[in-house]
């Protein structure tokens, strides 16, 4: 419980205590006073409850919503769940004036989302009829470059990710999607593109952004339509199903979107019968983000398979984010398509080296051996803002550009729009930074010290370089370093679930265009459309079929510098492949497990988990298992069937435990798979187990936001809370490195999960105000014993 909670609960039960006539009863033998507990509603995440600033939050009714309390096999009408909104809302604005209620739910999701002073929030916990109260949190359409094709150079071979996966052969085999539903729940969508309008009838869905019937993309906006050509474009390119209905549901503004508007856009998906719905939007929140969480395991269990990116924020693990950390729903990670690796070697003057030289990325394997030709200049551009590029030639040059600021996609559009055929990126900190496939241009990347060799040849006079690349080998279907990785927190769950190609994928674009972007927001719309050809062949499927088909199909990726499969939660269950799961026999449900925590000092504990096992053959089929946990780790022991007979067309379930002592066992997780074998082929279910407290990161992010009155709100993300919380202020030079310490803003202690705000006046010692501009935040986490800080780089406006 964070401070604020703690001061709001004391005041609360001191109120309580002095006034309430049933609070509390004195015994007849002694005079101790016993306090009776307030039955109030649950408050979940962080929220500056002190503050009187307006503050968005979603409200869940004790009410349950219709499709919760259908599948409960309780009865749930529109009329009731109003009429019972209708007095929590009246009781609601008795206790808070200045309440105003936005979106109301009642589908998938019961409840409202309310703004009010931060400071009121408290009170809707004693409202008869509210269960919980949720943040309102910030979802962003998640994309790490974009590269508009022109039509001179656009080709339909560029879109080669959905025959990779196999689509051509389930079009070739009659499956193309048609009669499937598909809601894509982003930016809108570019309806009149002529690769999608085939796809959308005259009911095109709804735009929560402006609230109007038209869900058309926003202008300067293009995420929506990129997703939904993934998804379905039937034209100069081919989605993965070409022939399914669109619906588009616009929750995403320039600026992004919030809960509210994507729980309202995942009801009315619902409600207007979309079969699949694809969200590739996300937070940095590594939690099963509440009031989605609840709105798409009750989309999924009312029929409608949802797929959700996983994340930009790799290759660290526990980067997931909602609604990528949802339960049931299917998160997606991002492959590269195969490639050619390249060795490099740069020369400027004699006797200098750059050992550390590597490719980062490049659009074309043509453009990049083109540096092979001749000598070129090279100028600095500080860290590639376009405002570095100003006054300088680079036109047919190489710019030299220094990690920090922002992103590599952004410093090599930059470059490119300047004029310069080639970057190279040197590390602004010791080691060796990420590769980035398909940049704007080729770009070497070297360490610190390569990089400042490179300045000092400038500073000589010596501003001439050349490359010598040469082809090393080619590369097999690789992770993206940018995926997001598992676990999740508090679930312990892998996540993601699936893979799918999600580097330089090419789409439509708004107008009649196309484009290729990178990101988990491309695999999504992959899975979403292998979902509709499921669907059409198997229309009596339910949701956890077509995410276990998925799951237990799906080819293992293999990480090129070990020769080994990537962990579970890299690629979860592998690389989807379309014909495979149309034609699999078995379906192993779920498609992954978690054992949880053991977190006993000594000794050991046994854990239980089952699965069902679906016979879809005509013969009996008779299954045997085998779990291996990776390296065979002496302590863990698992339990199951060894044989199962299974009848055709009959499912059956398998009960296995595992036992472990961790006394034999070090602290951290351990990923196991089962393998199910029906003599011919095997399928391969992903386990995890962790022993300890998990190492979940403490801080994840922070933010600095100009309330508009004079005051900032300052916080982070702290995905399982703070014992003790920090935060200090430092300067940022404009090199992209850390400077002076400048002031602590604020300590904290007992924060709780996942966001802790606080409101900060602008000012540093001495009552100083700091100046507006680019400034560091670094975060002072302590928790269960392990302490972080970490650096945020955050501007005052």
């Amino acid at each position: 419980m964070n401070h604020h909670l703690s001061r709001a609960l004391i005041s609360l039960m001191a109120l309580i205590m002095v006034m309430s006539p049933f609070g509390f009863s004195a015994s007849a033998n002694d005079s101790q006073v016993e306090v009776k507990e307030l039955n109030t509603a649950e408050i979940f995440g962080d929220l500056e409850l002190s503050s009187e600033r307006p503050t968005s939050v979603i409200v869940e009714l004790e009410a349950k919503s219709i499709i919760e309390a259908k599948q409960k096999g309780q009865k749930q009408t529109k009329a009731n769940l109003k009429a019972e909104r209708g007095k929590v809302v009246s009781e609601m604005k008795k206790a808070v004036k200045e309440a105003d209620v936005n979106r109301e739910y009642d589908y998938v999701f019961s409840g409202f989302s309310v703004e009010l002073p931060a400071n009121e929030i408290m009170k809707l916990t004693t409202v008869e009829g509210i269960k919980a109260v949720y943040p309102n949190v910030h979802y962003e359409a998640e994309v790490i470059s974009k590269e508009e094709i022109s039509e001179e150079a656009f080709s339909p071979a560029m879109m080669d990710s959905a025959p990779f996966i196999g689509s051509d052969e389930a079009w070739d085999a009659g499956f193309t999607g048609e009669g499937v539903t598909v809601a894509v729940i982003d930016t809108g969508v570019d309806y009149t593109h002529p690769d999608l309008k085939h796809a959308f009838g005259d009911y095109k869905g709804y735009d929560f952004v402006d609230d109007d019937k038209d869900p058309q993309e926003g202008s300067g906006q293009y995420h929506g339509t990129h997703v939904s050509g993934t998804v379905a474009a039937n034209g100069k390119i081919k989605g993965v199903a070409p022939e399914v209905d669109l619906l588009g549901y616009r929750v995403l503004g320039p600026n992004g979107g919030t809960t509210e508007d994507v729980v309202a856009g995942i009801e009315l998906a619902v409600q207007d019968g979309a079969d699949v719905m694809n969200l590739s939007l996300g937070n940095s929140l590594n939690t099963p983000d509440w009031a989605t969480s609840i709105a798409l395991d009750w989309a999924m269990a009312e029929g409608v398979v949802a797929v959700t990116s996983n994340g930009n924020a790799g290759p660290n693990n526990w980067t997931v984010g909602s609604p990528g950390t949802s339960r049931e729903a299917i998160s997606v990670g991002a492959t590269q398509l195969p490639y050619n690796k390249y060795d490099v070697e740069m020369a400027t003057s004699e006797g200098v080296e750059y050992p550390s030289a590597k490719v980062m990325g490049f659009p074309s394997d043509e453009e990049l051996l083109a540096l092979n030709d001749g000598d070129y200049e090279f100028v600095y551009a500080g860290l590639g803002s376009p405002e570095d590029f100003e006054g300088k030639d680079l036109e047919g040059k190489i710019a030299l550009i220094s990690r920090g600021g922002f992103a590599f996609v952004d410093k090599v559009e930059n470059a490119k729009a300047a004029g310069a055929v080639g970057a190279i990126i040197f590390n602004n900190v010791e080691g060796e930074h990420a590769d980035v496939p398909g940049l704007a241009l080729p770009t070497v990347k070297t360490e610190l010290v390569d990089g400042q060799k490179l300045l000092a040849e400038l500073e000589n006079g010596n501003n001439t370089i050349s490359f010598n690349i040469e082809f090393a080998q080619a590369v097999g279907e690789t992770m993206a370093d940018f995926s997001s990785r598992g676990p999740v927190t508090s679930t312990w769950m892998i996540k993601p679930d699936v893979s799918a190609p999600g580097v330089n994928i090419v789409s439509t674009f708004p107008g009649e265009g196309y484009a290729a972007l990178q990101g988990t927001s491309m695999s999504a719309p992959h899975v979403a459309g292998a979902a509709a050809l499921l669907l059409q062949k198997n229309g009596d499927w339910e949701t956890g079929d077509v995410k276990a088909a998925l799951m237990n199909t799906a080819v293992d990726v293999i990480d090129p510098d070990t020769g080994e499969a990537y962990a579970h939660n890299t690629q979860g269950a592998g690389s989807i492949r379309v014909v495979e799961a149309l034609n699999t026999e078995t379906l192993v449900a779920t498609g992954s497990h978690s054992f949880g925590k053991f977190v006993k000092d000594q000794g050991k504990q046994v854990e239980k988990q089952s699965f069902q096992i679906q016979n879809l053959s005509d013969e009996r089929v008779n299954y045997s298992f085998d779990v291996e946990f990776d390296g065979n780790p002496e302590g863990i022991k698992v339990m199951t069937s060894k044989n199962l007979k299974v009848q055709p067309g009959k499912s059956q379930q398998v009960n296995f435990n595992v036992q472990v002592d961790t006394s034999k066992l070090d602290p951290g997780y351990y990923e196991g798979t089962v393998h199910v074998s029906d003599g011919i082929q095997v399928i391969k279910v992903p386990t995890i187990l962790f022993v300890g407290e998990p190492d979940y990161p403490r801080v994840t992010g922070a933010y600095m936001e100009n309330t508009g009155n004079g005051d900032y709100a300052v916080g982070s993300y702290l995905p399982g809370g703070a014992e003790v919380l920090g935060y200090d202020m430092y300067v940022f030079n404009p090199d992209g490195t850390i400077g002076g310490f400048v002031d602590t803003l604020g300590t904290f202690e007992n924060a709780s999960a996942p966001i802790h705000e606080f409101s900060w006046d602008g000012t540093v010692q001495n009552g100083i105000d700091l100046p507006n501009g680019d400034w560091v935040l670094a975060v002072y986490v302590e928790n269960k014993g392990v302490t972080e800080y970490k650096a945020y780089l955050v501007t005052k406006e």
